[in-house]
């Protein structure tokens, strides 16, 4: 069975392919996707710039979470994780979901009054309720962090 000492590494090398990966989308696949549907749907072409942004946002926010997820596994293999050091990585996790979410929320506004088809405002609102269990289970796993930090600081005094 993977102990959480065993995990770090290949978690570590799955988080370094995936953030190359969102690089590559980031600087080349979605701005040229966006251009291609520009040249291809003319009457959509006012869209090309604003859904670049926002999808190199969202790309921007997992790469945080990314970054927050590595440093929380430094922590954890400096057996360092029950201290005040990993909830701020914690809070960036949390803060970049909320922050994607809400993105998220006017693209939903703003494709749910416009669509003439319901597929993609049942998409987005599909990723808009994702997205709000993720944020709520990450503010859950902060609470029982802190809570943890805070026993085994204690026990720390007592001994």
């Amino acid at each position: 069975m993977f102990t959480a000492q065993r995990a770090v590494a290949p978690l570590r090398m799955f988080l370094v392919v995936l953030f190359g990966i969102l690089v590559l989308f980031q600087t080349m696949s979605l701005p040229g996707q966006f251009a291609y549907l520009a040249r291809h749907d003319p009457e959509m072409a006012y869209l090309r710039w604003p859904a670049t942004a926002v999808s190199v946002f969202w790309v921007l926010c997992v790469q945080v979470v990314i970054v927050a997820t590595w440093q929380l596994l430094t922590l954890v293999k400096r057996d360092r994780i029950f201290t005040e050091a990993s909830l701020k990585w914690v809070d960036a996790i949390v803060w970049s979901i909320l922050a994607g979410w809400l993105v998220l929320a006017g693209v939903f506004l703003y494709v749910g009054f416009n669509a003439d088809d319901p597929a993609l405002p049942l998409l987005l609102f599909l990723a808009l309720t994702g997205g709000a269990v993720l944020f709520f289970l990450m503010i859950v796993l902060r609470t029982l962090l802190r809570q943890a930090t805070s026993l085994r600081s204690d026990l720390e005094q007592v001994i």
